[in-house]
């Protein structure tokens, strides 16, 4: 294993979980990795360590759903495409309802295809151990403005 590269589906593959999982474990630098384009990819050495701490792995019975959405059918030149922005927001939620609210909300707000959003991304993540909603977007200013006003009036209510 020491110096080829994997794949996430090749790494999920041999640990016998779900590509996803393989995924987070990088996103969450439990499991090293290189992005290479669009794609990860994980050494025979970093597959190695990792495996010699496994018993870190989240139970079989944890569920995560993710959604990556975007919009980038747009090539303007608009000066919001020249300033890109990330952020992360975990939201507190109370059940799968509040959860489906949300993301259902955010998803739709996305789906609008506004001009002004130019080559954004949105994804979320439904963490069920923690109770938390995690937002990550990538994007334009006036889109992260843009869905992170809906998020706050989204959560101002659910006190």
């Amino acid at each position: 294993m020491e110096n080829k590269f994997y794949t996430v589906d090749q790494v999920a593959e041999m640990l016998k979980i779900h590509p996803k999982t393989v995924r987070k474990y990088v996103r969450e630098g439990k499991l090293r990795g290189t992005k290479v384009g669009k794609q990860w990819r994980v050494t025979g050495h970093d597959l190695s360590l990792f495996m010699e701490g496994e018993e870190n792995i989240v139970p079989e019975n944890f569920h995560e759903v993710t959604h990556d959405y975007s919009v980038s059918d747009n090539k303007s030149n608009n000066t919001n495409d020249k300033i890109s922005v990330s952020t992360v927001i975990d939201i507190v939620v109370k059940n799968r309802d509040e959860v489906d609210r949300i993301s259902n909300t955010l998803v739709a707000v996305m789906n609008s295809k506004d001009p002004e959003y130019g080559n954004s991304t949105i994804n979320i993540q439904y963490i069920e151990k923690t109770h938390k909603l995690r937002v990550m977007l990538w994007g334009t200013i006036y889109f992260t403005e843009t869905l992170l006003n809906c998020i706050s009036v989204l959560t101002d209510n659910n006190d």
